[in-house]
């Protein structure tokens, strides 16, 4: 019996340790990557609190009137609201609070159009459940685009987390970051026919590469060191014209971009599109993008609180740095050229206990004019 229980519990042990072997060599390792800020453009007090919040943030979008919204963080695992609007009295639930769990799982990604419809992307708790696609008439609030993914574009481990509308309004360009299931890709949905498909997956330009993400709270390993917070593809936008689309995976050191009239011909074979990518340049290990109307990329830097800007010189400059930015999460530029950056503070929120969240409270939009030269 003695022997029987021995060697059940090497047996055991040794399991583990294939296991856990398996799951570094995964997930795990990685090397710190070079601070790419510079001296900043703008002095950190030039950072303004719009939205001053009890839960963490997510993404952020901002009217052409001003109103502004984001989500609640779904790393957070919020209990209540998910989609939130900033009025004058604080945060109310958009559209109501009595739609909050009817419409939204684990929504993330949000973004306004030019047609005035605010869309969402519900990653379905990375796939296990339905994620979803919504857009929200912001005059009355009604659903007017709704659409659950299937297997095929949206598959168990996949994370549907940024999304923005090109210029005529029938095509959405999604990230799939897919951190657990570690196939990113771009997906491309056809309003009108509610269809899409996958694109660039696994293609180099939205792979991670092995670097491991350190903030002044967290170097972002958990599990004793068995897996390392490398995401792929994470933040997209837009150019002006609509010309290109911009985008980067978050553990990597360039920013890409791909002609929009190449991502709409869906008879394009994948060898054809993963030619048409392009190394626009360098940047920091990042999360969100967004475009001014110049066409200069602004890219967040996750590790050192910074919003760096990009040209077609491929010269990066940091636009503005400070110590109060503990996530420089999502982008999105408002009226009046200011520019809003949610900051979800994702040290104090990824697989930390909601008490730990609460004491990290509060968690802020800012926002920050950037300068038209330099």
């Amino acid at each position: 019996m003695r022997r029987a229980l021995l060697a059940l519990f090497f047996l055991v042990a040794t399991t583990l340790l294939v296991l856990a072997a398996a799951l570094r060599l995964r997930y795990g390792g990685g090397s710190a990557y070079p601070d790419l800020t510079t001296t900043p453009l703008l002095d950190e007090s030039a950072l303004e609190v719009v939205v001053d919040f009890p839960e963490p943030i997510g993404n952020v979008a901002v009217s052409a009137d001003g109103r502004v919204f984001f989500t609640v963080h779904p790393e957070s695992r919020p209990e209540e609201h998910r989609l939130m609007e900033w009025t004058g009295d604080g945060a109310r639930p958009f559209p109501s609070a009595a739609e909050q769990r009817e419409l939204f799982d684990t929504a993330l990604g949000v973004v306004i159009d030019r047609s005035g419809r605010l869309w969402t992307i519900d990653h379905g708790n990375h796939g296990l459940r339905r994620p979803r696609l919504l857009a929200f008439d912001l005059a009355t609030g009604k659903v007017v685009h709704d659409h659950a993914f299937d297997r095929a574009i949206a598959p168990r481990g996949s994370f549907l987390q940024d999304l923005r509308v090109d210029a005529s309004g029938d095509k959405i360009f999604i990230a799939d970051l897919s951190f657990w299931r570690g196939r990113p890709a771009l997906v491309v949905y056809d309003v009108a026919s509610q269809r899409a498909r996958r694109v660039l997956e696994r293609h180099p330009a939205v792979m991670p590469q092995d670097w491991v993400i350190t903030t002044p709270a967290k170097r972002m390993v958990f599990f004793g060191g068995l897996a390392a917070l490398k995401p792929g593809v994470d933040g997209i936008t837009l150019d002006p014209a609509g010309d290109w689309l911009y985008f980067a995976a978050m553990a990597h050191d360039g920013l890409y971009r791909i002609p929009v009239r190449d991502l709409r011909e869906s008879i394009l074979s994948p060898r054809v599109l993963a030619q048409r990518v392009e190394r626009f340049s360098d940047k920091p290990l990042s999360d969100g993008l967004t475009v001014d109307l110049e066409g200069r990329v602004y890219i967040t830097d996750v590790e050192h609180g910074a919003v760096l800007r990009v040209g077609s010189d491929g010269v990066l400059q940091t636009v503005i740095r400070s110590t109060r930015i503990r996530w420089a999460d999502a982008l999105c530029f408002g009226p009046d050229g200011w520019l809003y950056l949610a900051d979800s503070a994702l040290p104090e929120v990824m697989l930390r206990s909601k008490r730990h969240i609460r004491s990290a409270a509060p968690y802020h939009v800012f926002r920050f004019r950037p300068p038209t030269q330099g």
